[in-house]
C-alpha cells in the first residue's frame, strides 16, 4: 500500500475548475443576445445607434413610441455540414429584442432611420415642448 499525502487545496482546485467550466461562455452568451447601443442627445433630437451585425434589414422590427424605442430582430443561422472535425461557435442565432427608454419625449412620426453595414442609426426628433424645456429663473 502506498501512502499519499493529503492536499486539501487539490479538492478546492478541482471545484474551481468545474465552476470555471460552467461560467466559461456565460458573458459571451449574454452580451450577444442584446445589441450594443449608443445614445447622443442634442437640443433638437436624440440619435440612437444600434450594433446589429449579421442581421438583414428585412429581419428588423422597429417600434418607436414618444418615450422609448423597441427593436426586435432575428439573426438566422447558417446551416453547414461538415464531415469531420468539431465546430465551436460563440455566435448567437435566434430572436432578440431591446427596449431603450428615452430621456425626452420625441415626435415619433418624424423618425429617420438608416441601416448600413450592421449599424442601425435612428434620428429621433424631440417634440416642441421638449425643445423649449429650458426655463429662465429670475432672482429678486
Amino acid at each position: 500500500m502506498v501512502l499519499v499525502r493529503y492536499n486539501p487545496w487539490q479538492e478546492l482546485n478541482a471545484l474551481q475548475r468545474q465552476i470555471d467550466r460552467v461560467f466559461e461562455d456565460f458573458p459571451a452568451s449574454i452580451s450577444a443576445k442584446v445589441p450594443a447601443a449608443e445614445l447622443h442627445e442634442t437640443e433638437e433630437a436624440i440619435h440612437l445607434k444600434l450594433e446589429l451585425p449579421g442581421v438583414e434589414a428585412k429581419d428588423l422590427d422597429i417600434e418607436v413610441t414618444n418615450n422609448a424605442v423597441k427593436v426586435v430582430a432575428e439573426r438566422k443561422s447558417e446551416t453547414k455540414t461538415e464531415d469531420n472535425g468539431k465546430t465551436r461557435s460563440e455566435f448567437y442565432y435566434g430572436k432578440f429584442q431591446r427596449v431603450i427608454p428615452l430621456s425626452a419625449r420625441i415626435q415619433n412620426t418624424d423618425v429617420k432611420a438608416e441601416y448600413k453595414d450592421g449599424i442601425l442609426n435612428l434620428t429621433l426628433p424631440k417634440t416642441e415642448a421638449e425643445k423649449n424645456k429650458v426655463v429662465k429663473v429670475n432672482l429678486q
